[in-house]
C-alpha cells in the first residue's frame, strides 16, 4: 500500500517515521506544515484529493491536530477546521479511494461527567472544552462518511520528540528547587513509541479489514500528574527538587482537565492482539533514549 502520514514532524509523526523503515511491503509519504517536509493542506479536500490520487494513496494516518488545550478557547475557527473539517476531508478521500483512514484521538473527549472507573469507547463523549469538543466533532464527522476507520483515542502523550511534559518535567526538575504538581487528575501517561507500534503492526498485517470503529490505547497502569514527575525526577536522579502535591485549582486554566481519564484498552488489545507495556517501563526506554541522544 502506499501510506500517507500527516502531521509528520509531531511526537507521533517522528515515532511513525522511525518504523516505516522496517516495513517489508509499503510505502510512505511524510506531510506536514513545518520545513523540510512536503506541504500538504488538509483543510482544503481538492489538494488532498490530487495527492491522494498522483501518489495512489490507499490509506492516510492522521497525525495532524491542533494539540494547545488552554489556546484553543480563544483561537477561533482553526481549531474546528484542524481537528474536524481536516479529518472529515481525509475520510471523504479515502471513501472515494476505497481506502484506510486511521485517525489519533484523545481522552479529552470525556471529562464533563463524574466517574471513576476506565473509560469505554462506547461511553458518551462530555467534553469540557473546546479541544475536546472539536475532537469528537472530528470522530463523529468520519464515522457520517462511512470510510473505512481506525480511531484511536489516547491520552498524556509523550515522546523523545517536539515539547511534551516528560521533556518539561526533566528540565523543571533539575533547575527549580520547589515544584507543584497536581494530584487530582488521574489517567495513564502513553508513549509515542508504543502507540506507534499498535499503529504500524494494524496497518502492516492488515490486521484493520473488518475492524472499523473506535479504539482506546495508553499504557498500562494509573498515576496522576504528580506521581508521574516524581518518577521522572528519580529516575533522572533530579533528588534536590522538591516535589509537593497540589489541587488544579491552584493553577487557573480557561479548560476544567478530566479528572479521571484511565481509557479502557480491552477493545484494541482482544481485536488486534497486542500487548500494551506498562507505562514506568515504557518511561525508562523513553528517558534512555533522550540521555543517549
Amino acid at each position: 500500500m502506499n501510506i500517507l502520514v500527516t502531521g509528520a514532524n509531531g511526537q507521533l509523526g517522528n515515532e511513525v517515521q522511525i518504523l516505516s523503515k522496517q516495513s517489508a511491503k509499503d510505502h510512505y509519504f511524510f506531510t506536514d506544515v513545518c520545513d523540510d517536509y512536503e506541504k500538504l493542506d488538509i483543510t482544503d479536500i481538492e489538494k488532498v484529493r490530487a495527492f491522494v490520487k498522483a501518489h495512489e494513496i490507499n490509506c492516510i494516518i492522521n497525525c495532524a491536530a491542533w494539540t494547545n488545550v488552554d489556546k484553543a478557547e480563544t483561537a477561533g475557527d482553526i481549531v474546528e477546521t484542524l481537528n474536524a473539517v481536516a479529518p472529515e476531508n481525509l475520510a471523504k478521500v479515502m471513501k472515494e479511494a476505497g481506502g484506510l483512514l486511521v485517525h489519533i484521538s484523545t481522552d479529552y473527549v470525556f471529562g464533563g461527567d463524574p466517574y471513576n472507573t476506565p473509560c469505554r469507547e462506547d461511553q458518551k463523549g462530555t467534553p469540557t472544552g473546546v479541544y475536546g469538543l472539536t475532537k469528537l466533532h472530528g470522530e463523529q464527522k468520519i464515522e457520517a462518511t462511512g470510510c473505512d476507520h481506525v480511531i484511536i483515542r489516547t491520552a498524556w502523550l509523550y515522546s523523545e520528540f517536539g515539547h511534551n511534559f516528560v521533556k518539561t518535567m526533566l528540565n523543571l526538575t533539575a533547575t527549580k528547587p520547589m515544584l507543584k504538581v497536581v494530584f487530582d487528575q488521574t489517567g495513564t501517561p502513553t508513549y509515542a513509541g508504543d502507540l506507534a507500534n499498535v499503529i504500524f503492526d494494524i496497518v502492516e498485517n492488515r490486521k484493520f479489514e473488518g475492524n472499523t470503529g473506535v479504539y482506546h490505547f495508553s499504557n498500562e497502569g494509573v498515576c496522576s500528574w504528580y506521581d508521574f514527575t516524581k518518577m521522572i525526577a528519580l529516575l533522572a536522579g533530579h533528588t534536590d527538587c522538591d516535589i509537593e502535591p497540589c489541587h488544579s485549582d491552584e493553577y487557573p486554566s480557561p479548560v476544567t482537565r478530566p479528572a479521571y481519564s484511565v481509557l479502557d484498552k480491552t477493545k484494541i488489545k482482544e481485536t488486534f492482539g497486542v500487548k500494551i507495556p506498562y507505562w514506568l517501563d515504557s518511561l525508562k526506554k523513553c528517558m534512555n533514549n533522550i540521555n543517549n541522544e
